[in-house]
């Protein structure tokens, strides 16, 4: 991994074709949410499945928190699907076929010549694509579980939410004003 993506650094803001052939950047499907970013081998790869099949019973938790999450894979556009609808995920895939994101983070998984795949890394992102927590996911072990995330979610958000806890001094006031202390009310006009 290069030496700059690390918790603090901010991650690359890349644009790559999703499973709906759509150009997408990772900016703007973060929004101003946390992220989950899974880095995957792709549709070959019973650990990816497994990790997937995970997530996406998980994911109705995901998506009522105000959590995006995002799957590359260096898959193209028909395996990417091919591997989404498998899993039933209902999230974004992207198609990295080209290796961009495997070389320009140098994460080429050596031990496996013939399909060429990156080394499965899940980021933890909080908004502006700030790196939280990597995980390594070489060996299966090394991913996070959804009890991993929910720890890891809940810290990111009460980092970013001043609204975390309500009975916090001024949020009231706020919440009788602008809103701008109440996500996501102050995107709303009152």
């Amino acid at each position: 991994m290069r030496s700059d993506i690390v918790p603090g650094a901010r991650f690359p803001d890349y644009e790559l074709t999703d499973h709906a052939r759509n150009r997408r950047k990772l900016s703007e499907l973060q929004g101003n949410d946390p992220m989950i970013l899974i880095l995957s081998r792709g549709h070959y790869c019973p650990k990816d499945a497994q990790q997937h099949l995970e997530l996406a019973a998980f994911y109705p938790k995901i998506a009522v928190a105000y959590t995006q999450i995002v799957t590359i894979a260096t898959d193209n556009i028909l395996e990417l699907n091919e591997f989404r609808s498998a899993v039933g995920a209902q999230w974004t895939f992207l198609s990295d076929s080209g290796r961009k994101i495997q070389q320009d983070l140098d994460i080429q998984e050596y031990t496996d010549p013939f399909h060429n795949p990156m080394i499965p890394h899940t980021f933890i992102l909080e908004p502006g694509l700030v790196i939280y927590k990597i995980y390594n996911g070489y060996w299966f072990w090394g991913r996070p579980s959804t009890q991993d995330l929910w720890q890891d979610l809940r810290e990111v958000t009460r980092k970013i939410r001043p609204d975390w806890d309500l009975s916090k001094p001024g949020l009231r006031e706020n919440w009788e004003g602008d809103k701008t202390m109440h996500y996501p009310y102050k995107q709303a006009k009152s």
